[in-house]
């Protein structure tokens, strides 16, 4: 956990990159073009590509847009573009069987592709019934794996927590577990049938989520002898500054353990600019490579997959992780509580441990501190510490989630001190500390919104109305609100949160109360007024200003 080293897997050749231990680990993008727009798709190809990005993916509903997927790569060839197009496929096997045969890779969900869509009932089945429908997956799949297996097809088998099917979740729940079988079922027909050019992903727009589902992804292969390269990402991740840490939590935190060999930073921006986020983070992680081994005890009954999260250590009559954004011991007396005597304040000072890391494996110094600490029995709040010289806030950005990301997952520390005395906006470091805060789901300081990258699906304008929901409901701290641009994982990815904003068709939006649809087809022009008398209408509207009890 603490050395960082890159987890062996087999090589999964696509369109000529490479994927695996043995190679760089990639980074990718998704259109978000019409794909039936051969040109328009073509040139956002070519961005993404000039942009650095190896991959490139794009939605195919139907036959018709797999088809034109194979278009848009004739013409990316012919413009001397050779980079490997990915087919993103929810549904419909029939559209993954005309893309196999004419782009680099396909990705299929396991939660949609054989299961009817979910509806989100509970059902019970035999054994007998069971067993029935495995087989079902794998009389689908066989004719899938020939067409990839003739035309040198690699496959991605993508699992979204907010699409598992209700055959899944009525046996395992909408949980970690569910989404690590709803994979190993079509992972086993395709090692029976020896095809192993496949890559697998686990997403969920909930770091802790996407991480416990990753980690017992790779127990469960080790079981079965199965060492397929990982696609890493945090799904939903949202817009600017917040999208970014998240991603760097999450993301940041298995490539720490040597987990993931291609991610994508899914942003709701522009597509290519979500490459240099994930070129920094690739950078930055795999910076630790050769750094000194880091030794000792982990804590006793401690559960990597999923770690126990203790309840904060009361400082400063205080019992959520703490914020520190100061750069001397003054400042930090000031900052926990500022209303005290001077001798008040050194006795609090006192009573909180700041630990610092060593070396270039930043959260693996502090994690074995953290461990070495609560096996010898300490309990005084600790307060993770870090130092940074960056003035660029993507940079500051990702490191920070990188590094603390893992520190609070951990559940073993009690705050956070970003020290970024060179940084020229210190409120803008107090709030990436909040925002990794958040991203733990340690403490929520602001509305969580869940807003897709968008792509040949989203039915409106995504980034203008992510901006627009976010100015009507950026108060309501004790929410979480999602704003997705179609139906294909939208109601899935918002079971999360409270309400949802979902594309319906073209200039028609549903609004939801959690997985429920409460209001279909509503104008665009109406529908955010609408979704803020729906959360009035439930009793969860707040005035700007007000404090929640």
């Amino acid at each position: 956990m603490f050395n960082y080293k890159r987890r062996m897997t087999i090589t999964v050749d696509v369109g000529g990159v490479k994927l695996g231990s043995e190679w760089p680990v990639r980074v990718q993008s998704m259109t978000n073009t019409d794909t039936n727009d051969i040109e328009r798709s073509a040139a956002q190809c070519q961005r993404i590509a000039q942009a650095g990005g190896e991959l490139v993916r794009l939605t195919a509903q139907g036959v018709r847009e797999a088809e034109s997927i194979g278009m848009v790569r004739n013409l990316l060839h012919k413009q001397g573009c050779q980079v490997p197009l990915v087919a993103d496929i929810h549904f419909n096997p029939r559209a993954a069987f005309a893309a196999a045969a004419l782009c680099e890779k396909v990705r299929i969900n396991p939660g949609n592709f054989v299961d009817p869509a979910r509806t989100f009932k509970s059902l019970e089945y035999t054994e007998e019934e069971y067993q029935a429908e495995l087989q079902k997956i794998h009389d689908t799949l066989l004719p899938f794996i020939q067409i990839c297996r003739d035309h040198h097809t690699a496959v991605r088998l993508g699992v979204n927590h907010g699409s598992l099917s209700d055959r899944i979740m009525s046996r395992y729940g909408n949980t970690p577990a569910g989404m690590v079988e709803s994979v190993m079922e079509f992972l086993r027909v395709f090692v029976a049938e020896g095809f192993n050019d496949v890559v697998i992903s686990m997403k969920a727009s909930n770091v802790v989520v996407m991480i416990e589902a990753v980690r017992r992804l790779v127990v469960a292969m080790d079981r079965e002898d199965m060492h397929f390269p990982l696609h890493l990402g945090v799904t939903e991740a949202g817009f600017g500054e917040d999208g970014r840490v998240k991603s760097a939590v999450g993301i940041g935190t298995l490539l720490g353990e040597g987990l993931g060999d291609t991610i994508r930073v899914s942003l709701s921006e522009d597509p290519e600019l979500e490459i240099p986020v994930a070129q920094k983070l690739v950078q930055y992680v795999t910076s630790r490579q050769g750094h000194e081994p880091i030794v000792g005890e982990m804590c006793p009954g401690y559960d990597p997959i999923c770690p126990p999260r203790r309840e904060p250590r009361e400082l400063a009559g205080r019992r959520t992780p703490l914020v520190i954004a100061s750069c001397d011991r003054a400042d930090l007396k000031a900052a926990l509580q500022p209303d005290l005597t001077d001798d008040e304040l050194i006795d609090v000072v006192e009573q909180v441990m700041v630990i610092t890391p060593e070396g270039t494996n930043i959260p693996g110094s502090l994690l074995q501190q953290l461990h070495e600490l609560e096996a010898g029995g300490n309990r005084l709040p600790v307060i993770a510490r870090v130092h940074y010289d960056d003035t660029d806030s993507e940079w500051l950005q990702v490191k920070a989630g990188a590094d603390l990301g893992p520190v609070m997952l951990s559940g073993l520390c009690d705050g956070i001190w970003i020290d970024a005395p060179q940084y020229p906006d210190q409120d803008q470091v107090v709030r990436i500390a909040f925002a990794i805060l958040q991203a733990c789901r340690g403490r929520m300081s602001k509305t969580e919104f869940i807003s897709c990258p968008s792509c040949g699906r989203t039915l409106f304008d995504l980034q203008t109305t992510v901006r627009r929901v976010q100015q009507a409901t950026a108060h309501l701290t004790h929410l979480k609100i999602g704003v997705m641009g179609c139906i294909v994982n939208g109601p899935g990815e918002m079971a999360d949160a409270d309400y949802g904003y979902v594309g319906a068709a073209r200039g028609k939006i549903s609004l939801y109360k959690g997985k429920q649809c409460i209001e279909m087809n509503i104008p665009e022009d109406q529908a955010i007024d609408r979704l803020v008398a729906l959360i009035k209408q439930h009793g969860d509207w707040r005035e700007p200003g007000a404090t929640v009890q």
